[in-house]
């Protein structure tokens, strides 16, 4: 097994803003450790420190074992066209490194087949036997069978593209899990995992004898993998040893101390400086009081050089207005419906003001019938419509958002919705977007682009909000906020969702089965299987 440590690490942005400051931690071997903190909080780019990508700008990473890296957006690598190429970037560099030859020589080979390309083939292969390239075919078969269902050899020159986001976490978490690295960083490793998926996830970290270090915003998985916590919070790290039931309360206390802290340094400063003034004042008249206050001044330049103890990180304040209006009294009507080749002939109805959950595994549909709802062209059969005064507003899962690529959020704000510059800034600074207000949308992290999604729903006055997974990228406060915001809310709420401490928030619960049926359940179902059994 292996461990890591880091040890007063600091890390400053382009733009001179400091990210992490003295940063020091250590995850022992075996730990279960997660890391959370909010958006933009500087976590992805600790891992990508500790994975060795970024080089320290001061301080120190030290590490023992093998190291396995899940990246926060998988099909975002370059080069990774297929499925063999997406194993390969996980794989040992020896591996892709001969790969890479046999790869070469393959293409020579196709250009003119003479006795050199024929030996140059042949030795690439021969150093392919020995870096464990035939080895690495065998794990990759077993990988591709539990994650897809398919051979390696089927599926290897598949397109990434075409799986979806939980079929490729899923492929390189199998290929992770079951590979010889002692340690592993897996940055939002349940992003688009189905619940079972999710279920399937903690199962493996609980069982698994390597070291984990895993970025999440689930707070289902928190509770039940986490035995460690680390939080990133304005440029620093704190640890909780222990699991997330007890961090709320950890943290408030911790506050407590810090401002307690604070309060007794700051009667001591004050005390320090009363001194030097009172022998100032009698160091004026008599002489004899110029050692002591010599003494006193010392005294607090020494207290003041050593610096007040550590703040209270500030609280994140998101405050989302959503606002909604009044519509028909039945907000969305389907008969008959049938999503091609998804789902079977369904009825619903969805009355004004209800909280409706969609829930099902990957690929039942879902997001399919969020996107008809809200008026995108979906080949179906049978009827559906909105009522009366329904205003839908989507909240897109990929955040794949063309119309707003290339523009920065207060320009988005300004020209959509026609805000003046100080009413966007003060719009953004409610979803605590004030810091990149000027940056390209694409620059944004996944929890600053869910944001303003959020932001643009809530100025476009929708009545019927249709959100796809809108809790995914958001931290934990956002994410609460989001609840908060909902619970406010005066429409109509259809959202698809994975995350089931999020889903126990809503009042209904629509099943896309893998049946194809679609059928309510009186309560959060996770194995749609159980939804045919019921019948």
């Amino acid at each position: 097994m292996g461990h890591v440590e880091v040890a007063h690490l600091s890390h400053a942005l382009p733009d001179g803003r400091v990210l992490l400051d003295d940063v020091s931690f250590r995850v022992g071997e075996g730990a279960k450790v997660a890391l959370i903190g909010p958006n933009g909080a500087g976590k992805t780019t600790l891992v990508r420190l500790v994975a060795g990508d970024l080089a320290p700008q001061q301080g120190s990473v030290t590490r023992s074992g093998g190291l396995g890296v899940m990246r926060q957006f998988i099909g975002g690598i370059r080069d990774q066209t297929s499925v063999r190429d997406l194993l390969l970037s996980i794989a040992p560099p020896r591996v892709r490194e001969a790969a890479e030859r046999v790869d070469a020589a393959e293409l020579v080979m196709m250009e003119r087949d003479d006795e050199p390309a024929q030996l140059r083939y042949a030795a690439a292969l021969a150093e392919w036997g020995d870096a464990g390239g035939y080895d690495f075919e065998v794990h990759a078969d077993a990988c591709t069978i539990a994650a897809l269902g398919i051979s390696f050899d089927r599926c290897q020159w598949r397109e990434v593209a075409t799986l979806s986001g939980g079929e490729q976490k899923r492929l390189v978490l199998e290929s992770l899990l079951r590979g010889r690295d002692d340690v592993l960083l897996l940055d939002e490793p349940d992003n688009y995992l189905d619940v079972p998926g999710k279920l399937w996830l903690e199962e493996q970290i609980a069982a698994t004898p390597k070291t984990v270090l895993l970025i999440t915003h689930d707070r289902e998985l928190l509770a039940r993998s986490a035995e460690r916590i680390i939080t990133v919070e304005d440029g620093a790290v704190w640890t909780h040893g222990g699991g997330f039931a007890s961090y709320a309360q950890a943290r408030r206390d911790r506050f407590d101390r810090l401002d307690e802290m604070r309060r007794r340094w700051d009667e001591e400063h004050e005390k320090l400086k009363q001194l030097v003034r009172m022998y100032r004042q009698k160091a004026s008249y008599n002489s004899d009081m110029a050692s002591r206050l010599q003494a006193a001044v010392t005294r607090l330049r020494k207290f003041e050089d050593e610096g007040p103890p550590l703040e209270p990180p500030r609280e994140q304040n998101v405050r989302m207005r959503l606002r909604g209006g009044r519509t028909g009294k039945r907000a969305v009507i389907c008969e008959n419906l049938e999503l091609t080749g998804l789902m079977r002939p369904f009825d619903l109805e969805v009355w004004y003001g209800e909280r409706v959950a969609v829930l099902g595994s990957n690929g039942s549909g879902k997001s399919h019938f969020l996107r008809l709802l809200a008026g995108d062209p979906v080949t179906h059969t049978g009827e559906c419509r909105l009522g009366a005064r329904v205003v839908p507003g989507i909240f897109a899962q990929t955040h794949a958002r063309p119309d707003l690529a290339g523009r920065t959020p207060l320009e988005i704000l300004m020209t959509e919705h026609a805000l003046l510059t100080n009413e966007a800034m003060a719009s953004l600074a409610r979803y605590e977007l004030t810091p990149c207000a000027r940056q390209d949308f694409a620059t944004l992290s996944g929890g600053q682009q869910a944001r303003l999604q959020i932001l643009l729903l809530e100025l476009a006055g929708s009545t019927l909000l249709l959100l796809d997974e809108p809790t995914d990228n958001l931290d934990l406060a956002s994410a609460d906020a989001l609840q908060e915001g909902l619970e406010q809310y005066s429409g109509t709420v259809v959202a698809v969702t994975h995350d089931r401490w999020f889903a126990r928030s809503f009042d209904r619960f629509v099943v896309f089965a893998e049946s194809g049926e679609v059928r309510e359940a009186p309560e959060p179902v996770w194995d749609s299987g159980r939804v045919e059994r019921q019948r």
